[in-house]
């Protein structure tokens, strides 16, 4: 099997626990693992046989900056039953970092991991 990933999808949100982040917002990344059968868009060269990144990447973009939820494991999910639904992919891991997370004294990220099938 293929794997087609995609990295760094950056997206501004309002995903999180707290009443302020919900209407402040925050940044968020969302990396894509996707296994296809590429072989087919290898040999005839042509985007219908393949999934559309550009496509992805638009779809990961409007669903961080329009879904309003508590946890980043509901986000990650609602992010992996679109892809399921709206692409060709059968099988996708969605790795989601929470960009700056109003935690004190810590200044690094959190990222959640799923992988979800059809």
């Amino acid at each position: 099997m293929d794997t087609l990933i995609v990295k760094g999808i950056r997206a501004y949100g309002y995903t999180g626990y707290f009443a302020e982040e919900q209407v402040l917002g925050q940044w968020f990344s969302v990396d894509l693992i996707i296994p296809l059968n590429l072989a087919m868009a290898g040999s005839s060269d042509e985007l219908r046989d393949t999934l559309d990144y550009s496509q992805a990447v638009k779809l990961v973009q409007t669903i961080v900056r329009t879904t309003v939820v508590k946890t980043i494991e509901k986000l990650a999910d609602v992010i992996a039953d679109r892809l399921l639904t709206e692409t060709i992919a059968q099988t996708v891991t969605v790795r989601l970092t929470k960009c700056q997370p109003p935690i004190p004294d810590f200044s690094g990220e959190i990222t959640l991991e799923i992988t979800r099938s059809r």
